[in-house]
């Protein structure tokens, strides 16, 4: 892949939240794990497990987390039967990731119209999490819970490569940490061993371009913000 073209990859990839109904053939999923796998693992070795959901499997979860997510909101004492399987958010956000955090929250929902008090709106978005967007392949990414948090690293640079190589190809992505609290549901429906744990979920397809909600730009923030010069 030439500067170019990985430029042009990053700077145009974003979190896709609606996809159209393309289907991305097995040939093409494929080759671009194949791709992203090609990136530097710890070790030289791939310690985790990808599994990609299309077709019934995937309608399948998302129908059972779908209506456990309803469940969880009639019923909030359910909440001991979906924890997460590790701290992916802190206990307690502090500043200033607690206003970047609302910014972002409430400048997607004011681009989709939903207010303060709109709660049942609130809860339909939340759920289209559990809709992998409609993206036609949704992937869950395990690791053995034995391991130590190198491996983590290792699997962030596999997923980045993974949705750069996928914007590459023309498609979309959009990493998403929902899943986590509802392991107790995705890890049987997978197969997954019980020494594994769910580290996130992704969706994959092509952008659907005429929904409002992909023009939302989540803002960054610039260099001299993170960056310490010294000499």
């Amino acid at each position: 892949m030439h500067l170019s073209a990985i430029d042009s990859a990053i700077r145009s990839r974003k979190s896709a939240r609606a996809f159209s109904q393309q289907e991305v053939p097995r040939s093409r999923m494929v080759a671009l794990l194949d791709e992203a796998a090609r990136m530097a693992a710890l070790g030289a070795k791939v310690a985790w497990s990808v599994h990609v959901l299309h077709g019934d499997s995937r309608q399948a979860l998302c129908a059972k987390v779908c209506a456990a997510h309803d469940a969880l909101r009639q019923a909030p004492e359910l909440s001991s039967l979906y924890r997460e399987p590790y701290d992916y958010y802190p206990e307690k956000w502090t500043s200033p990731y607690l206003e970047r955090r609302r910014e972002n929250g409430w400048s997607l929902y004011g681009l989709l119209g939903i207010g303060k008090a709109d709660r049942d709106k609130m809860h339909a978005q939340h759920q289209r999490n559990y809709q992998f967007f409609d993206a036609p392949v949704g992937l869950i990414f395990t690791l053995p819970r034995a391991l130590g948090r190198g491996e983590l690293l290792a699997l962030g640079a596999f997923l980045q490569s993974l949705m750069l190589c996928a914007r590459q190809a023309g498609m979309h992505t959009c990493p998403q940490a929902a899943w986590n609290g509802f392991s107790s549901i995705v890890m049987p429906h997978i197969g997954a061993a019980d020494s594994d744990m769910l580290v996130c979920a992704m969706a994959l397809g092509f952008e659907n371009g005429s929904d409002t909600v992909n023009t939302f730009q989540t803002p960054r923030v610039p260099v001299l913000g993170f960056t310490r010069w010294l000499s």
